[in-house]
């Protein structure tokens, strides 16, 4: 008996001091030093190799190091040797979560929580398990017990913050959005100056346009001087949304010249240096742009962020080309990278490839499901697949007495991405209401249009036109086949052939002439406002006459929303033969016209747009006089498939008669996507498995 005394004395004062020895450890794992940690158990295990506590330790200290496996494996023998011990358990568990063995980690815990319900590590670890697996509700509930068995448990709080952030972001994605923004809400009850969860309701905010609370809650996040920087940043993003550009402008940089120095805080410095020449590419700044990207660049060599931006300058400045192998290198680097799946569609669409743009929009959205701009890009693209017919009913009259009424339908039937059929169809009847003549005109047409690549396309049509007039019926054929190309950057080419009757008035489609026009269309954009468009047209009529036209256009941006641009327009007219008193058919005729074109971004369901020009015309050696043109539209979008527009201009320009010829137009046109989704919408989503 005594032997057993003293053995059970020896042991005890052996436990005692064993665990003061450990103490230093214990002060290790509690301040975050798990290397030290895991390097002091291990040398305790060295001498005392099978003690529980040790073991235990050690077992933390290696998984909160980084070494998720190695802990996993000493609980597991831990647990089998001690399997009714509910704290080796717990630690099991918790190892499962470190290594990311979340289902597995789910059913543990489960068990664990049948055995002791009120436990709260367990509680615990079970909703940070929900959470990873990205069951929010549940999670929720079980957080809200544990903060109940420990109210105001700062651990239990941090993980309620990040599961209704979670939850939050998820609800957003599924357009819940007064949900999530209730939860985040919530978490500002618990957290009142949480930055992370300020900048998530931001987010909502923005995505649901809701402007006003964006800019309270970023305003609301500049409590600290880099705070403040972040509240810029997001204060720069909300004027560019509410088409504010050049007060973003000032914003972003306010917050460029305030993160200079902090330039060891990379993310801040990044972030805010993104934000910046986001801003100037908003204003097309692209020249300065450039410039902040390649000290970028040099800053943070080969970095998909600064990859990012030289892609979007590309986007901005239709270097295409370079933009596709900026986003080819950001997706080598991250397959799911969201600016690298949804830029590269961008670019593939601008290029005319608009299968590769299918597929990488899919890749997005498998990514980051039901993404609002990935979405709205997919809407976009499909709805230019998608067959359309339009209905346009027009009446003209002229100050010689002449009037015609004319209503036309036109279809488009796209049977893939680089394939469309067309038909179009137009009845139009003329009169002189003073001679009282009148004719009338069937046009019937079928065109095919097919795309080779993003650079070039073809196009033509081939009809029928019947005329009935005073003297005449007859039918004569009518087509057009034109090339479509861009030769450059910012450049666009037509060339084509198009043969077409003179149908101004009854008297000219009585006689028949058939007009077969040779011409050439060209297209010079800048990235710096400029523009200039010519046009080049030959005609060799049946009636023996030609006619050379020519009209070329400089103008330039003044602004971009609405856009507003004004120019100088010259044209020049040539006839071989002047029959003056059959139509319009002077040897020299120039007109030169400064005009102004307003035409509106879609806001809402109305748009408009306008256009003014005014000069002078000359004709053949007589004076000159005034010219002028007039011309507005209006359009409303009754559903995302109906629209119609009205129009009305009016023009004193020579045509048709002799000087002081004016015409009025006015007309309405009704166009209706008959199909919801294109023909060939199955092959579209059989991209989605590519």
């Amino acid at each position: 008996m005594l032997k057993k005394i003293l053995l059970s004395c020896f042991l005890l004062f052996y436990t005692i001091l064993l665990s003061q020895e450990m103490k230093k450890g214990f002060t290790y794992l509690e301040t975050g030093k798990y290397l030290q940690a895991a390097s002091f158990f291990e040398h305790i295990l060295t001498e005392h190799p099978t003690n529980k506590t040790a073991r235990l330790c050690y077992g933390r200290a290696v998984g909160l190091e980084g070494d998720s496996q190695k802990a996993v494996s000493i609980f597991t023998d831990l647990k089998k040797q001690y399997p009714l011990d509910f704290e080796i358990k717990l630690n099991y568990a918790e190892s499962l979560l470190w290594d990311k063995q979340y289902t597995t980690a789910e059913h543990f815990y489960k068990d664990l929580i049948t055995e002791n319900a009120t436990s709260f590590p367990a509680v615990l670890g079970y909703a940070n398990t929900l959470s990873n697996l990205k069951k929010y509700d549940n999670a929720l509930s079980y957080i809200n017990q544990a903060l109940r068995i420990q109210n105001g448990n700062p651990n239990a709080l941090n993980s309620r913050k990040y599961i209704r952030l979670g939850y939050a972001n998820q609800l957003s994605q599924n357009k819940k959005y007064e949900k999530a923004i209730n939860l985040l809400k919530a978490n500002l009850k618990d957290l009142p100056n949480d930055k992370d969860t300020k900048i998530n309701l931001a987010n909502i905010y923005l995505i649901t346009n809701d402007l006003a609370n964006a800019k309270k809650t970023y305003t609301s996040i500049a409590s600290s001087a880099t705070d403040s920087i972040i509240a810029l940043n997001g204060l720069a993003l909300v004027a560019h949304k509410e088409l504010k550009d050049k007060n973003a402008l000032s914003i972003s940089s306010q917050s460029n010249t305030k993160v200079a120095q902090y330039l060891s805080n990379k993310d801040l410095h990044l972030s805010t240096k993104e934000r910046y020449v986001q801003a100037l590419l908003w204003n097309r700044k692209y020249t300065t742009a450039a410039i902040e990207i390649e000290k970028l660049a040099t800053l943070y060599p080969n970095t998909i962020r600064v990859q990012s931006l030289q892609a979007t300058h590309g986007m901005y400045t239709s270097n295409f080309k370079k933009s596709l192998q900026n986003y080819s290198s950001i997706l080598e680097k991250q397959p799911n990278s969201f600016d690298g799946n949804l830029g590269i569609a961008n670019a593939y669409q601008a290029t005319g490839n608009d299968k590769k743009s299918y597929q990488y929009i899919f890749k997005t959205l498998n990514y980051f499901n039901q993404q609002p701009d990935a979405e709205k890009l997919l809407q976009t693209l499909k709805k230019t697949h998608t067959p359309w017919i339009q209905q346009k009913t027009a009446f003209t009259f002229d100050n010689g007495n002449n009037e015609s009424i004319s209503a036309a339908l036109y279809t488009t039937i796209p049977l893939s991405t680089k394939t469309e059929v067309s038909a179009s169809y137009t009845n139009r009847t003329t009169k002189n209401t003073t001679s009282n003549i009148k004719a009338t005109t069937n046009n019937f047409s079928l065109g095919l249009s097919y795309r080779l690549n993003g650079k070039l396309a073809i196009t033509s049509k081939l009809g029928a036109s019947k005329s009935n007039a005073i003297t005449n019926d007859y039918t004569q054929w009518t087509g057009e086949v034109k090339l479509k190309t861009k030769p450059f950057k910012l450049q666009n080419l037509e060339v084509g052939y198009q043969r077409e009757l003179q149908n101004f008035n009854a008297d000219l489609i009585d006689r028949e002439i058939v007009m077969n026009n040779y011409f050439l269309n060209y297209n010079l954009n800048t990235n710096f406002n400029l523009g200039w468009y010519t046009q080049y047209i030959f005609t060799d009529q049946t009636d023996g006459n030609m006619r050379n036209l020519l009209f070329t256009s400089l103008y330039y941006k003044i602004f971009h929303r609405p856009i507003i641009k004004a120019g100088i327009n010259y044209q020049t007219i040539t006839f071989k033969n002047s029959v003056p008193t059959i139509y319009f058919s002077p040897k020299k005729f120039h007109v030169v016209e400064v005009f102004a074109d307003l035409i509106s971004k879609q806001t809402g369901n109305w748009s408009y747009a306008a256009n003014a020009a005014a000069g002078y015309q000359f004709i053949e050696n007589d004076p000159a006089s005034k010219t002028f043109r007039l011309e507005g539209k209006l359009g409303y979008q009754f559903t995302d498939r109906f629209s119609a527009n009205t129009y009305a201009k009016h023009s004193n320009i020579a045509s048709a008669t002799a000087a002081g010829f004016q015409f009025t137009e006015f007309g309405l046109l009704l166009k209706w996507y008959f199909t919801k989704k294109p023909l060939f919408d199955k092959k579209i989503l059989a991209l989605d498995g590519e």
